[in-house]
């Protein structure tokens, strides 16, 4: 990896943690010791050829500011719990000793005091909590990685096709894009269950990582669709590469609560031509994959013309 390369990644940690540490009314030496943690295993797994996975390390600094963010969220809600429950405790404590006609004058002032208080702190709890909720709604909207499969997302994949549709120096024999589709998702997930199907749509972005050259680029579309964009490829190369990973999904089956889930997925595949738009590119690569469905499903189908 380049000097300037550690140099981005250190200027990304240091950025993410200090706007971490700026959005906390108490931010804790726990919570950044945890962030540092998760920097520390980003950065161990890039690969130093690989400009891709450097862009990922960037994306999962922010990534991992946003998961400390959702555990903060989920503890003040905790605790907005609890004061609810102690609150609704008390009043229920008063109201008896009433009925039984026993004066408390002395002890209801100090429940009310506790009361106050205990109220004060669930208006602070809330006031958090919606802040939080802020944070994190501007966080997914900046990120350019999928929280789940960790490949890039449909955001960066509109922002990517733009600047490639807009380079009229790139070779249009030279990029081909794949649309490929989970055959049968929805049977699986109501057979077995949506975390099933979480699980699925890793392991398919795994097998993509692990197949794909450091060049070629992995989007998740949306629910079971995912975008590839492969350069420097003849059109039988790229379909080569197409049956390859349909291989490789449909041989390796996905084991889920001690059974065995077979998947398998269709794919289409285009080219990039000359006065394409990003949204004409996919068109072409999702009626070619219109085709793979109706023919069939596990099976690839180009229109490369």
């Amino acid at each position: 990896m380049q000097k300037s390369d550690l140099k981005a990644l250190v200027e990304q940690i240091y950025e993410n943690l200090l706007e971490r540490i700026d959005g906390e009314e108490e931010a804790s030496k726990e919570q950044v010791v945890s962030y540092l943690r998760d920097a520390i295993d980003i950065v161990t797994n890039i690969n130093d050829r690989d400009l891709d996975t450097i862009e990922h390390a960037k994306e999962s600094f922010k990534n991992s500011y946003k998961e400390i963010v959702k555990e903060s969220l989920n503890s003040y809600k905790n605790t907005n719990d609890k004061f609810g429950e102690l609150t609704k405790l008390n009043k229920d404590t008063i109201e008896k000793c009433n009925e039984q006609h026993i004066d408390l004058n002395a002890l209801s002032e100090k429940f009310n005091d506790i009361h106050t208080h205990m109220s004060d702190e669930v208006r602070k709890a809330n006031l958090v909590i919606t802040e939080l909720h802020q944070k994190v709604k501007i966080l997914e909207e900046t990120s350019n990685l999928d929280p789940l499969t960790k490949v890039f997302n449909r955001r960066s994949l509109s922002s990517y096709l733009q600047e490639v549709c807009s380079n009229k120096s790139l070779p249009y024999d030279d990029l081909h894009v794949m649309m490929l589709d989970i055959d049968n998702f929805k049977s699986i997930n109501d057979k077995y269950g949506h975390i099933a199907g979480d699980k699925i749509l890793i392991f398919i972005s795994n097998i993509l990582r692990k197949t794909l050259r450091d060049g070629d680029k992995i989007f998740r579309y949306g629910g079971e669709e995912f975008t590839i964009v492969i350069n420097r490829n003849s059109d039988d190369q790229c379909e080569q590469i197409a049956n390859r990973l349909l291989h490789l999904i449909s041989s390796n089956n996905l084991i889920y609560m001690g059974e065995r889930i077979s998947v398998t997925a269709s794919i289409g595949v285009t080219k990039l031509k000359e006065h394409d738009t990003p949204d004409s590119l996919l068109s072409r690569a999702d009626k070619a994959l219109y085709v793979s469905k109706k023919s069939g499903k596990n099976m690839v189908s180009k229109d490369c013309n």
